[in-house]
């Protein structure tokens, strides 16, 4: 018996074997992470009501789930939007869509599933600088938007 018989390895280079259904289920996902940014809101700019959805936090709203403290500054207004400009423009993925001297519209993009949601900032009361942040399409945001809202107020609140 030869035991230092070892058999012929041909090394086989793999190849791609894409059946109908494959083809048909990347298109599939394709398509819907595409279409997950959502059309926007006809509402942007007048401080709309939060669904009842928890992805959505307002500074105006009474419901506990929805309800966030606004911006509270001292200074102008002008002063206080220059500031979040500033915030804003230095987060990534953002998109500032209207800037307005007492109005701002920001749509935050998600980094994998490019999720949009959609920030308004408000600076219509002396001090005071009112927010909505909400997402475009889904139920629940794990948070984002709150967390989202409170890292900007950290951030204001060094500037300060």
């Amino acid at each position: 018996m030869n035991l230092e018989h070892k058999p012929e390895f041909k090394f086989r280079r793999p190849t791609l074997n894409l059946s109908s259904k494959n083809c048909t289920l990347l298109i599939f996902v394709l398509i819907l992470l595409m279409n997950c940014s959502g059309t926007r809101p006809t509402l942007i700019g007048q401080f709309s009501t939060c669904p009842d959805k928890p992805n959505c936090v307002s500074s105006k709203s009474s419901v506990n789930l929805h309800k966030i403290a606004p911006i509270i500054h001292q200074g102008t207004s002008q002063d206080a939007r220059e500031k979040i400009l500033e915030i804003i423009k230095s987060m990534p993925r953002t998109k500032i869509s209207v800037d307005k001297n007492n109005f701002i519209h920001v749509e935050f993009t998600s980094k994998i599933f490019r999720f949009v949601d959609d920030v308004e900032f408000y600076f219509d009361e002396p001090g005071t600088i009112h927010f909505r942040s909400a997402s475009r399409i889904g139920h629940s945001d794990m948070g984002v938007n709150r967390q989202r809202m409170e890292e900007i107020r950290r951030s204001f609140m060094r500037k300060s």
